[in-house]
């Protein structure tokens, strides 16, 4: 009798359910977004092939990082891994389910609406008969009470009685045959009634009861299921986060350190310490007319210290003025100190012998090509292979010369790259060929306040003996006029050598315009200058300036 409520709650019950696998759906999507930003999270930070980043990874801690990184991406894997099966061991196989639960819970309604309205027919025949009894019953009582009377009465004729008597008899026939219908349909409608109660109805009921227990076990299997998926890839999740603390071991400091010592070994002998200048000698002497204006003639250049002279600079002194173009180095590096040097040109070398083989492998490719040409013509023309013979062929000479030339640049940096206390003794080695020193002879250099070195007239001589192997590289260069002014749109972190760090809106003068490489030379001092990238600047040239002026 509570067919409504449970048509109600089976209902709900199947919103229940497709509640809960849109719940899943939700989740396998957040688990496809997470991982997808966690893959582009370690790509952003993959180092970029044939960039400054990818030398960096030699070292322990960035390996480390890089480790990180591929790890970060299996670990997104498994949060994809996550999604799918969610997908086909939940949303797929509920959503299939709810389906065959909608088609099965619309056939048992209808058959118990069925019966229903079955029962409700019987019911409609059993009140129909049991009212047309009750109407005949009336209709032969009043025919009998008539036929009575009529017989009672003695003015009616005998005829009349009988026809009376007649109608009554009909009338008690009508109710009989009332009777005995109106019997029929209640034994029958009682038979329906006691199927219905008890065989359709529970029969129905047992199936929807059934139906709806197959959904809550099936719904508490998909819990399970849930659960289960996220549990699989637990042991995977756990290899990825150990690969990290692995990799995070394995960062080894020292080994790190002893990278940066390889990349920036100079080569250069520490500078031998500088000797004592006395000025005081020229106070000592006794003072005369003649020795006055001597003193006065010639201890003019003597004086200088004060302001600035051109000297040499040692190559790892901070504030050298060395102002390298970048993307104009010179071919045989030799800007570079003699350690920095042999390695650039070494790597050079390699390079060189790695395209000259692989040219040589093309070279061969072909020749047998041509062969093959030549034994089966109709596969080709052996002719057309000749120009590409030649072309590689040149192309293998033009690059073993060049080889030739930096193998020959690499043996005459090899070969003079002083051994550790070589050039200590050379500078003795000088300093005794040029006498003891004096006070007005000394070969070393005197530091200036801006970190440079200066020296004295009669020094010079001896200090280029000195830097001999570095004057192109190491001189001071006279200061370029200034040829406009520009203004920094953007900071610029200068962190390679030859470049100079400026901080927006700073105002800076320009020495050297952009020549097609994309760099800007300016000046911020006499003692800072250096390239800057032309975007980052807002030049305002001088179209008056003829290479005229001076520092400013």
């Amino acid at each position: 009798d509570q067919f409504d409520n449970l048509e109600k709650h089976t209902q709900w019950g199947i919103d229940v359910l497709e509640k809960y696998i849109k719940f899943v759906k939700e989740r396998t999507e957040i688990e496809l977004s997470y991982a997808k930003q966690l893959r582009n999270l370690s790509k952003k930070y993959q180092p970029k092939k044939n960039s400054k980043e990818e030398e960096e990874y030699r070292y322990t801690s960035c390996k480390a990082f890089l480790s990180t990184l591929n790890e970060m991406n299996d670990y997104a894997g498994q949060h994809e891994v996550i999604s799918e099966n969610m997908t086909s061991q939940i949303t797929t196989d509920l959503a299939r389910f709810v389906q065959e639960l909608k088609q099965e819970r619309k056939s048992n309604f209808h058959d118990g609406r069925k019966a229903q309205q079955h029962m409700e027919t019987c019911w409609k025949q059993l009140e129909s008969s049991k009212r047309r009894f009750e109407r005949d019953c009336k209709e032969a009582d009043r025919a009998q009470q008539y036929f009575e009377k009529m017989d009672a009465d003695i003015n009616v004729t005998k005829a009349d009685v009988e026809k009376a008597r007649q109608q009554a008899q009909i009338r008690h026939q009508m109710a009989e045959d009332s009777k005995a219908d109106y019997s029929s349909s209640l034994q029958k409608f009682n038979q329906e009634q006691h199927e219905y109660y008890h065989t359709h109805i529970p029969s129905i009921f047992q199936k929807i009861q059934e139906m709806e227990e197959r959904r809550i076990v099936r719904i508490g299997e998909s819990m399970k299921t849930y659960a289960e998926v996220d549990r699989q890839v637990i042991p995977i999740i756990g290899k990825c986060l150990d690969g990290i603390v692995k990799a995070a071991e394995a960062i080894n400091q020292k080994s790190d350190s002893q990278l940066v010592i390889e990349a920036y070994k100079s080569g250069f002998e520490p500078p031998g310490d500088i000797e004592f200048e006395d000025y005081t000698q020229p106070m000592k002497r006794t003072v005369s007319d003649n020795s006055l204006s001597n003193s006065r003639g010639d201890g003019k250049p003597e004086l200088k210290f004060g302001g600035k002279s051109k000297g040499k600079l040692w190559p790892f002194i901070k504030k050298n003025k060395l102002s390298l173009k970048l993307g104009a180095t010179p071919e045989d590096f030799s800007n570079l100190p003699p350690e920095q040097r042999r390695k650039k040109l070494q790597q050079k070398v390699d390079e060189l012998n790695k395209e000259i083989q692989k040219e040589m492998d093309q070279r061969d490719a072909i020749t047998k090509m041509k062969d093959v040409y030549l034994k089966n013509p109709q596969m080709g023309d052996p002719a057309s292979l000749d120009h590409k013979l030649t072309e590689v062929s040149q192309n293998i000479e033009k690059l073993r010369l060049e080889a030739q030339k930096f193998e020959a640049w690499l043996a005459e940096v090899e070969g003079r790259l002083p051994a550790r206390g070589e050039q200590a003794r050379r500078q003795s080695g000088m300093y005794d060929g040029q006498g003891a020193p004096t006070a007005n002879s000394c070969a070393q250099d005197r530091e200036s306040p801006d970190g440079s070195y200066t020296e004295e007239r009669s020094q010079e001589n001896e200090v280029k003996v000195l830097a001999t192997d570095f004057d192109d590289e190491f001189d001071d260069e006279e200061p370029l006029p200034a040829i406009g002014t520009c203004k920094a749109l953007y900071t610029f972190e200068g962190q390679n050598e030859g470049t100079i760090s400026v901080i927006e809106g700073e105002i800076l003068y320009v020495i050297e315009e952009d020549k097609g490489d994309g760099w800007t030379r300016i000046r911020r001092n006499e003692d800072e200058e250096g390239y800057v990238p032309t975007s980052y600047v807002e030049v305002y040239l001088d179209k008056n300036a003829k290479g005229a002026k001076t520092y400013i």
